[in-house]
């Protein structure tokens, strides 16, 4: 005899958990993927750029330390430079430089691997959207955590003499410099620079969803700060373009590989500065290994500070008035895309202040981003620096006053004229027709 089942009672959701259990973990492993990508990324681009500049060749195995030190320092770390020449002299090193190339690298691909879970979604809570960031971000951390213990050499400096050397060593005064990282601030500033990353990307990409309460930002956020990304790129672009081109003009291949692989963005970023009509203050006075492009190099060693701006290059090629020229194609370009991006309604004004503000800030970032200070130095018994090969400087800070005035002028002139570009051409969201002035396509 059959008997009908009424329906089963209710009881604890074995299967809802069961299923809950691998969503978490999927959570977890692309968070730790994404991560991963990102810091096997600056490792390669690191080892490739250090390869080139001759750090494969450094005593004592330093190459794997010396690559996870740039690393450390591109995502936010910071390695502390320490020098010691005994008891009866001291050694001095600093530096200050953030290789852009390695930052960008691990930038691009660990905001895409970000974005991908969420590609075809428009809306996010936002209880999910601060998960997927902590998640990425603990990762991200626990990384850099494990690079630290690599990231620390020390080298020993011979004086040229080998008589010097000798009584350096029985005196307990042979110069040392090394380095290791600084794991407290290497996480803080690392972590501040993961979530400025992950964040950014919300603010640039419309792939990325927004919780329903920040809706109503996009509009008036997204297209500036993708004008801006947008700007930051093709100059890298251009400059990987010279870069090629370089590549077969000059005769030694080695050093623009460096360049590429380690500082391509500081001069292409510097280069939009400069053409945007700001500047930067520096001196060299010796080289101490730092890729250096040769106009620039023939700017620095002049006489104490030199001012690096469009007007001190074309002293020594007129060429430089171009960056002049690219910077107006460029940001009148973004400003346009921008435009284009933004609501019909927006007025001219308004985009023209967007534009403005956003340049401003980029200038400014790029100017904290590009900044060097580099310097190594000898003393023995007090006595100043000895000279010859055990001494060198590269200064190089930018005039932040004179950035920020610039953004904020060419940010003004290419936002209000890309309005008025773009009134003729369909902007986002908007629907054709008699309304518009426009026939449906």
């Amino acid at each position: 005899m059959s008997h009908l089942r009424g329906p089963a009672p209710a009881g604890p959701p074995g299967p809802v958990r069961a299923r809950g259990v691998p969503s978490a973990v999927r959570a977890w492993a692309e968070a730790l993927g994404t991560a991963v990508a990102g810091i096997v990324t600056m490792l390669v681009t690191a080892a490739l750029g250090l390869w080139a500049a001759g750090a494969a060749d450094l005593p004592g195995g330093a190459f794997p330390s010396v690559v996870a030190a740039t690393v450390l320092t591109a995502a936010g770390g910071s390695v502390t430079l320490a020098g010691d020449a005994g008891i009866i002299g001291q050694a001095d090193a600093t530096l200050d430089v953030v290789p852009l190339s390695v930052t960008l690298a691990g930038a691009l691909v660990t905001a895409a691997l970000f974005l991908l879970p969420l590609r075809h979604r428009a809306v996010a809570g936002t209880g999910e959207l601060l998960g997927r960031i902590a998640r990425t971000a603990v990762c991200w951390l626990i990384l850099l955590l494990l690079l630290t213990p690599a990231a620390r050499h020390d080298f020993k400096i011979s004086v040229g003499n080998d008589l010097a050397d000798q009584i350096g060593a029985e005196l307990g005064s042979t110069p040392t410099v090394g380095f290791h990282a600084d794991v407290p601030a290497t996480l803080g500033v690392g972590l501040l620079w993961i979530l400025a990353l992950l964040v950014l990307t919300f603010v640039v990409s419309r792939r990325a969803p927004l919780s329903p309460r920040l809706l109503h930002f996009q509009d008036s956020v997204r297209p500036p700060a993708f004008a801006m990304v947008l700007t930051l790129l093709v100059y890298v672009v251009v400059g990987l373009v010279v870069a090629v081109v370089e590549l077969f003009k000059e005769g030694h291949p080695a050093d623009v590989l460096a360049v590429v692989f380690l500082g391509l963005p500081n001069l292409a970023w510097m280069a939009l500065g400069i053409g945007a009509g700001g500047g930067w203050v520096g001196h060299v006075d010796k080289a101490i290994g730092l890729p250096v492009p040769h106009l620039l190099d023939q700017v620095l060693r002049g006489r104490g500070q030199q001012t690096v701006d469009v007007r001190s290059l074309a002293e020594h090629d007129g060429r430089a008035w171009l960056l002049v020229a690219l910077a107006a194609v460029v940001l009148l370009t973004a400003a346009f895309l921008a435009a284009v991006r933004s609501p019909a309604r927006l007025p001219a004004w308004r985009h023209a202040v967007e534009m403005a503000v956003a340049l401003a800030l980029t200038l400014f970032v790029v100017g904290l981003l590009t900044r060097i200070a580099a310097h190594y130095g000898l003393s023995l018994i007090g006595v100043g620096d000895l000279g010859g090969n055990l001494g060198g400087e590269v200064t190089v800070e930018p005039q932040l006053l004179r950035l920020v005035g610039v953004g904020l002028v060419w940010g003004l002139a290419t936002g209000f004229l890309g309005s008025l570009l773009a009134r003729g051409v369909r902007h986002r969201g908007e629907v054709p027709g008699p309304e518009t002035g426009r026939p449906p396509a």
